[in-house]
């Protein structure tokens, strides 16, 4: 057997030329245990990948390919940074081939087909695979994405809401599970690269905006495994909104603490859960986190709020929407499917100013 300090991952990835599939260029070119081998777009065919992005001159000598010439099946595992619908069309060919699959879209995250169906408007060509994926939010289903060939990767409000709820739910009743109100922002690149008037820096620069308020598609994703977690039918308010900045999420999470559990040091309770949960850093009690200071790492931060020691509980939760939020997360997918430490490749540190 390959020792994990040889061990070398044939990675593919289609849809390279996003901002999710730059950064898992960014991330992965400098992975001890990986070998990047096939990076597919059909309009940017025969192009250079640092031609596109300088920033990876250097690191990253392959070229764009077109889906149809790239050697895919001859991978340990393909990322699709892709548009939904565009990973369950190949996933069956890749399995065959012993691909494992790691999808940033929606294709497996929602078990439910139907409501798969109503809010991504396709139908689910695969509920086969889907059935034998497993949902890749590391911290809340490690077992289970080890075994895995199939990896949805979660959302990135999601990831903010459910790693800020997770220690509440589950055991002892510690908040009012009925409603809950997660009140979120994210920086522009969370709309992706695409030519598209909302994201035009006129139009979001000097700008704050909510939006999705009627009904917003990462809603069922985060109901589904709040409820998953709480072993109930959990009441979720989540308004999104759109803030002036190129990367970056802030959740802010309004929970009301049960008359029974007023005696609980929920900052403890915070710490204990992820003392031992590399991505994730409790900050200490009274600090209020900023987006800056996860600017293109894989952390994720959370702070717990209980103002004037009353009922209200009050959770703070940044990360960078394009790392922890999409492409550092499905690294740590893949590492845990490979038998690697979590960390490995991963260990960026955060950008200031």
């Amino acid at each position: 057997m390959t020792s994990t300090a040889t061990k070398r991952i044939k990675v593919g990835i289609v849809g390279g030329t996003g901002y999710t599939g730059v950064e898992l260029l960014r991330m992965l070119s400098q992975h001890p245990n990986v070998e990047l081998t096939a990076i597919t777009s059909r309009k940017e065919d025969g192009m250079p990948v640092a031609e596109m992005y300088p920033n990876l001159r250097g690191h990253v000598k392959l070229a764009f390919s077109s889906p149809d010439k790239a050697r895919l099946t001859d991978c340990d595992v393909v990322f699709f940074a892709t548009p939904h619908g565009v990973a369950m069309a190949q996933a069956h060919e890749l399995l065959a081939a012993g691909v494992r699959v790691i999808d940033l879209a929606a294709d497996f995250r929602l078990q439910d087909t139907a409501v798969f169906e109503k809010w991504y408007k396709m139908p689910h060509s695969c509920p086969d695979v889907l059935a034998e994926s497993a949902y890749g939010l590391v911290e809340l289903n490690r077992q289970k994405i080890a075994k895995a060939r199939v990896i949805g990767n979660p959302g990135c409000y999601p990831t903010t809401i459910l790693l800020g709820l997770a220690p509440l739910l589950g055991g002892a009743p510690l908040i009012d599970t009925t409603d809950i109100v997660a009140d979120a922002k994210s920086g522009v690149s969370g709309a992706g690269r695409k030519a598209e008037v909302g994201s035009l820096f006129s139009e979001a620069g000097d700008n704050f905006k909510a939006y999705g308020v009627a009904g917003h598609r990462h809603h069922p994703e985060i109901k589904e495994q709040l409820d998953k977690l709480a072993g109930s039918d959990v009441g979720l308010t989540f308004v999104p909104h759109l803030v002036p900045m190129i990367r970056g999420m802030f959740s802010t999470i309004y929970a009301r603490i049960l008359p029974e559990a007023h005696h609980v040091d929920f900052q403890a309770l915070f710490e204990a859960r992820y003392a031992n949960e590399a991505f994730v850093d409790v900050m200490p009690a009274g600090s209020l986190p900023e987006t800056r200071s996860v600017r293109a790492s894989n952390t994720l931060r959370i702070s717990v709020q209980r103002p004037g020691n009353g009922d209200k509980l009050i959770i703070l939760v940044i990360q960078d929407n394009l790392v922890k939020g999409a492409s550092g997360q499905a690294i740590q997918n893949m590492n845990l499917m490979f038998g690697l430490p979590e960390t490995t490749g991963l260990n960026q540190v955060a950008i200031l100013p």
